[in-house]
């Protein structure tokens, strides 16, 4: 959309989310982009990584896995 609506959208976020480092972040790139002609490509960065933050892989052994452990031999592995 515009850097007017990303900026609409943080403020009406509530204070517990709004103070988050990510948002905040957000919002300083937004401030850049519109006040002081700094890239919008930061500004929608900063909203794509506040939206969607990273979230921790999971990684399952493939031991555990009962998929692969009773898996036939190939010839190879005979």
């Amino acid at each position: 959309m515009t850097l007017r609506d990303a900026g609409n959208y943080i403020s009406n976020l509530p204070a517990k989310r709004h103070l988050e480092p990510a948002w905040q972040t957000a919002t300083q790139c937004l401030i850049e982009a519109a006040d002081k002609g700094g890239p919008i490509e930061f500004a929608r960065l900063g909203m794509m990584q506040a939206l969607f933050p990273k979230v921790e892989p999971v990684y399952h052994s493939v031991d555990k896995d009962q998929k692969w452990r009773n898996r036939p031999k190939l010839v190879r592995d005979r």
